[in-house]
């Protein structure tokens, strides 16, 4: 039995053996062609999708890093090298009266001293002189002319950047024919006040209308005509002063 057992045994092994590999080795290879399919298709998928995903475009971090660097670094050089023009700007307008030069400035400082003068000696002796408001008033007069005149001498040469038309000579008349007038009001407060307006219509021509004078003469012009305005103000707030001490007076000697 033993004998007749071990062959049956074998054969029902072998023949299951074989059977199965009959059956499972088909399979086997449609799986494994499967999953080669479907690694050759990720990989495919892989080198397609991959350059549509980052387009040549686009750059890595590291160059725009770089880049970015370069341009950081390059602009204080830049500044260094050229400043902007707005420091440019204020390093002019820092200009002061000590860029004046010297005969400008001296005349200038001396042509005031009669401006100065009147109103001064007035209050030291505290009292008001018509004769003294009516020279500095004719003195501010001859003061305008020349500032009005002083319009033509720059625009008639031929290389000036003024040109001797309508605007500038017209313009150039009008402080002397103010000036003019200002010595026909019998009143010195009038004619104070006459001046003050020639004064600074000349004023703005020159510095703001009209074209351009140097910069440190458009600084002259304007502390000049501040005095100027100032003392001639002096002058008629020194007159109204002594009208009203008068008729206080009069009202206490009446009384």
């Amino acid at each position: 039995d033993k004998t007749n057992m071990f062959p049956l045994i074998q054969r029902c092994c072998f023949h299951t053996s074989f059977r199965l590999q009959k059956l499972m080795g088909p399979r086997l290879l449609l799986c494994a062609k499967s999953k080669t399919t479907w690694s050759s298709l990720s990989v495919r998928l892989q080198r397609d999708v991959c350059p549509l995903s980052r387009p040549p475009i686009l750059k890595p971090a590291s160059v725009y890093a770089t880049q970015l660097r370069a341009f950081h670094t390059s602009l204080p050089v830049s500044k260094k090298k050229k400043p902007p023009e707005s420091e440019i700007e204020s390093q002019k307008s820092k200009a002061s009266l000590k860029d004046v030069p010297k005969p400008a400035l001296y005349l200038s400082l001396g042509g005031l001293v009669p401006f100065v003068m009147a109103p001064l000696a007035m209050a030291v002796q505290g009292t008001y002189y018509p004769e003294v408001a009516f020279a500095q008033v004719t003195y501010g007069a001859v003061t305008a002319s020349f500032l009005g005149g002083m319009r033509w001498g720059f625009a008639l040469p031929e290389n000036s950047p003024a040109k001797p038309d309508w605007l500038n000579l017209a313009n150039g008349i009008v402080p002397p024919v103010l000036a003019w007038q200002a010595l026909l009001f019998k009143d010195a407060t009038l004619g104070a006040v006459m001046l003050v307006m020639a004064l600074g219509i000349a004023l703005h021509y020159d510095v703001a209308l009209l074209p351009p004078y140097p910069r440190w003469f458009k600084r002259l012009r304007v502390w000049g005509t501040v005095v100027m305005v100032l003392s001639l103000l002096a002058t008629a707030a020194q007159k109204l002063t002594s009208e009203e001490q008068r008729l206080e007076g009069r009202k206490n000697w009446q009384s």
